[in-house]
């Protein structure tokens, strides 16, 4: 149960910070895992953090170690599909 000083500290968190604090999403993709939200956000983070020259490839080993080769090859695979489909419906 929220008590109002609690909401009130979520609203200052997402003024503050621009984004809701138990988002589903992250940048318009799934958080679920095969969503491509977990890998952005990873990515994100580690080019903030600016100690990789690619953080695309950094995410991807974190991915490939977390879930597998095998598995994180389908996701990738899921996430290609994906996105030449949103290329085909756009023009």
């Amino acid at each position: 149960m929220w008590t109002p000083a609690a909401r009130e500290a979520a609203a200052q968190a997402r003024r503050r910070y621009g984004f809701l604090l138990e988002a589903k999403k992250y940048k318009g993709k799934s958080l679920r895992a095969g969503g491509g939200g977990r890998f952005a956000k990873t990515r994100d983070a580690i080019a903030r953090s600016g100690t990789a020259s690619d953080p695309s490839a950094v995410a991807a080993a974190i991915g490939r170690r977390k879930y597998g080769a095998t598995r994180f090859a389908k996701f990738s695979a899921q996430g290609r599909r994906r996105a030449s489909r949103r290329k085909r419906s756009s023009k």
